[in-house]
């Protein structure tokens, strides 16, 4: 399982995907820096005229803008690095010698997971630090007022959300081509966010229907719900009134449950056991 996962993590950095995307990455936190540091400067000079709400909404829509593309570019990695890394080497037929050996199809699947799931985890903990960071720091009057606790529950769950889409994309890899499992990741993945803004409209507009659209879409991938409740941790607190208000596009109005924390839990564990049942059957 060990040397699996040891040689999953050298694959990929033998193909320097994770050195593109450090450097890609790099690049984002420039831009994203250089910009929260002429808002937070724009916002000194109009503070006299800025009303506090306004000031509120803004200052979580530049932290949340950051965290958004940084979900979207974690959960893009994840996808394109676990889509192939059954199924690539079943089609390469590269597979033979790794299963020839005293190695069980069960160790093979969790050394993949480990592998994947480990460098995906250090690559969010840094993407995350950086966009808080740089908001924290460069943010000046636009800074998001955020506390340790606040920013330690965010981060864990933004680094769940690759770890399940590696799950979920190990048990297509398991069965189906390289190809095809990409193709429904990535459907999949925007189905669930455009579920979760079709509830949060519904939700705003007492619209049943929607609700429970995003609801749907919620079960079948629960990506959206674990970015929903990374901003209530982040943005919603009992000692701001207005919270609420201030949260704008990427905060949420129909707060996921700690039931569904536990439900995408539970999804995974599941999506990753039916992968090493699924391979264990599968006729190479």
């Amino acid at each position: 399982m060990w040397t699996i996962a040891e040689l999953t993590v050298k694959e990929i950095l033998y193909k320097r995907i994770f050195i593109v995307i450090f450097w890609m990455s790099l690049a984002f936190l420039v831009c994203y820096g250089v910009g929260t540091h002429y808002a937070g400067e724009k916002m000194a000079q109009a503070n006299s005229t800025m009303g506090y709400m306004a000031k509120g909404f803004l200052s979580t829509q530049i932290y949340g803008m950051g965290l958004y593309f940084a979900s979207f570019i974690t959960s893009l990695l994840a996808i394109f690095s676990s889509v192939g890394s059954i199924s690539k080497e079943i089609e390469s037929r590269q597979i033979d010698p790794l299963l020839s050996r005293p190695l069980s199809r069960y160790s093979f699947v969790f050394g993949r997971f480990i592998g994947l799931s480990g460098l995906l985890a250090l690559y969010g903990v840094w993407l995350f630090l950086g966009i808080t960071l740089v908001n924290q720091w460069l943010g000046g009057d636009l800074k998001a007022t955020v506390t340790m606790v606040q920013i330690l529950q965010a981060l864990g769950l933004f680094i769940l959300q690759p770890i399940i889409l590696v799950t979920v994309s190990l048990l297509f890899s398991a069965r189906i081509s390289t190809l095809n499992s990409g193709i429904i990741m990535m459907m999949l993945y925007v189905i669930s966010m455009i579920g979760g803004f079709i509830e949060q409209i519904g939700s705003l507009v007492k619209e049943t229907i929607m609700i429970n659209i995003g609801i749907v879409t919620s079960l079948v991938f629960p990506i959206d719900s674990l970015f929903r409740k990374m901003t209530i941790c982040l943005f919603d607190s009992a000692d701001n009134p207005i919270s609420f208000a201030a949260q704008g596009l990427f905060g949420s109005v129909s707060a996921p449950s700690n039931v569904m924390i536990f439900y995408t839990f539970l999804y995974g564990i599941v999506a990753l056991c039916t992968t090493v049942r699924s391979f264990s059957v599968r006729d190479l």
